[in-house]
């Protein structure tokens, strides 16, 4: 079932969501961060460093410093490929779940009100 939502209510929608993660304690990620994480999580694998480049159209090192940030947070994890040792494998932690089962669960709460 799809959830339509006026522009007002979406934006409305964005706000208070963001304004619910700013005043928790949870780790602050940036866009590129969040849709990196997503991407991971919703997505199959494998995920390589190549790989999300490719997808968000940025360069390599733009994804291996949000990976270098979301690794310090424990949220995905990164390992050589064992049959292309060229290939980074982007994993997917237990933190990194439960963090976004946590944004769902807010998002959820957040929606219901408006």
């Amino acid at each position: 079932m799809a959830i339509v939502l006026r522009t007002e209510q979406a934006l409305k929608l964005w706000q208070e969501v963001s304004l619910a993660l700013v005043l928790d304690n949870k780790p602050d990620l940036t866009t590129r961060q969040m849709t990196i994480l997503l991407t991971v999580y919703l997505e199959p694998p494998p995920h390589t460093v190549r790989g999300l480049a490719a997808k968000l159209d940025v360069t390599k090192p733009v994804i291996t410093r949000a990976l270098d940030t979301m690794g310090r947070m424990e949220l995905l994890k990164r390992k050589r490929d064992d049959r292309d040792r060229r290939n980074v494998i982007i994993q997917r932690t237990v933190e990194g779940a439960l963090f976004l089962e946590q944004f769902a669960d807010l998002v959820s709460v957040q929606a219901e009100k408006i």
